[in-house]
Parts: C-alpha cells; sequence; structure tokens
C-alpha cells in the first residue's frame, strides 16, 4: 500500500450539490446601461440588495462596488432612474427685489437651462453630486 492509498479515504460520500455551468468562462462583461439600470433597481426604496444581486446573477458586493462608482460619478444613471423632490418656494421666503446678480458670497453655475446657486460653506461632496445630476439631465 503507496502513502497515497493511505490517504484516500474509501468511504463513499453521498453529493449533497452539483452545479453544472454551461456556456463562458471568465468575467462576465456588463454594458455601462445594465448596469446603471440594475444600480438604479436598487437604489429604489425598500429594495433588499442580495435580492436585486440574485435576480441579476450577481454577488451583492459586485452590485454594492456599481453603487459605490455611481456615487462617485464613474457609473451615470440615465435622467429617468434619478429622482428629485421639486423645490416650492413661498411668496414670503421670495426676496423682497429681484436682481440679476446673486447675493455676496454666492456662487451661481449654469449648466444648461439650469443655474445652482451655491452659498458660502456648502458640503462639495454633495455639490459635486447635484452637479453631476444636474448635467446628466442636460
Amino acid at each position: 500500500m503507496s502513502a497515497f492509498d493511505r490517504r484516500v479515504d474509501s468511504e463513499v460520500r453521498e453529493v449533497r450539490r452539483l452545479e453544472v455551468i454551461n456556456g463562458a468562462l471568465g468575467r462576465r462583461r456588463w454594458s455601462a446601461e445594465a448596469k446603471a439600470r440594475i444600480v438604479a433597481e436598487s437604489l429604489a426604496p425598500g429594495v433588499v440588495i442580495s435580492a436585486v444581486a440574485r435576480r441579476h446573477d450577481l454577488r451583492p458586493q459586485q452590485l454594492f462596488a456599481w453603487r459605490h462608482q455611481a456615487r462617485q460619478g464613474r457609473l451615470v444613471l440615465s435622467a429617468e432612474e434619478l429622482a428629485f423632490v421639486p423645490v416650492v418656494r413661498t411668496a414670503a421666503e421670495a426676496p423682497a427685489v429681484a436682481s440679476s446678480a446673486p447675493p455676496a458670497g454666492i456662487i451661481e453655475v449654469a449648466l444648461g437651462d439650469a443655474v445652482v446657486r451655491v452659498p458660502p460653506g456648502a458640503d462639495a461632496k454633495l455639490l459635486a453630486k447635484v452637479l453631476r445630476a444636474v448635467q446628466s439631465l442636460t
């Protein structure tokens, strides 16, 4: 009897799960549109990330990475997938005198037809997200 024979367990064990993988092996390639669609689905209120990942045959970590890319602006979601709350201004909040120049210290950023007014001390990360979102709409 060889050393190999002594290490091999001769007991027959039951196979509980067998997975057969068909098709091309290796990494799959996802288009930017497919990634954006899946990320947008995962951003809906009350959605479970692992359920979305299973539905699209992904690992949750991969979906979290795509969401992170979207937050950084490296994965752009389409305008339909972005949601904004409408801003309503009451007459009491409106400035008394309308002028073409912004108040002191406020920066105006014009992107197409949209104008974003940035007050002093605005959060830079939030501003970057807003500008990317407005840019994708124009």
